[in-house]
């Protein structure tokens, strides 16, 4: 699995969740975070209107928008930081923090998975799971919709903003390609912001209403 908002020339041979644009488009979209994400998952998770495109499709394909799982991990006042290390698949992500976790939703993963939020869910936190190791309770909550329509990467990808809030900080990274893992502050994370991926970026400029 792919951490996500990862761009690559040539994209690995992988069937990945998609809607289309016009779904979007038609639910009505937006530049940024969207804070009432609910009715746009309903859609996306109702029977019919998700499907799986082959990747190297859908990268180069604007009438279709790849759904992300993008969790934040949080504990207390502190949300989970890292920095993609020399081994990261996208080589022009190498050094850029981010405090997303996540990824592509393969076919692979459960061919049906996506036919209800629950199940959704489940996806959503095997995925994680394959980045790091979470070795606590934790509760997740859907608080927004992340779309990006500034770059070409953006244009294909639609991000559904995750928070993961952790009953202790025991978190370990699964990945390679993931470095000094940490719990920052808010203040901490607004210092680092310009050395972030674009959707870090976004999640950073809104994080006290996506935390609240």
């Amino acid at each position: 699995m792919t951490i996500l908002y990862c761009f690559v020339m040539n994209p690995p041979n992988e069937n990945v969740l998609v809607v289309r644009r016009s779904l979007f488009d038609q639910l009505a979209s937006f530049q940024g975070l969207n804070f009432e994400p609910q009715k746009y998952v309903d859609a996306f998770l109702s029977r019919g209107n998700n499907f799986f495109l082959p990747r190297s499709e859908a990268e180069n394909n604007p009438n279709y928008k790849q759904i992300i799982p993008y969790a934040l991990i949080v504990f207390r006042k502190t949300v989970l930081h890292y920095v993609r290390g020399k081994k990261a698949g996208e080589q022009r992500l190498i050094a850029k923090g981010s405090i997303g976790v996540g990824g592509h939703m393969n076919e692979g993963d459960e061919s049906l998975f996506a036919m209800d939020e629950q199940a959704y869910r489940a996806g959503v936190e095997r995925e994680v799971n394959e980045e790091i190791k979470i070795d606590t309770p934790f509760e997740d909550q859907i608080v927004a919709l992340l779309n990006d329509d500034s770059t070409e990467v953006g244009r294909v990808h639609l991000g559904i903003v995750h928070v993961f809030k952790l009953t202790e900080p025991k978190v370990e990274k699964r990945e390679a390609m993931i470095t000094a893992l940490t719990f920052l502050p808010k203040n901490e994370l607004l210092a680092r912001r310009e050395t972030m991926e674009t959707w870090s970026q976004i999640c950073v400029d809104s994080l006290d209403r996506l935390l609240q």
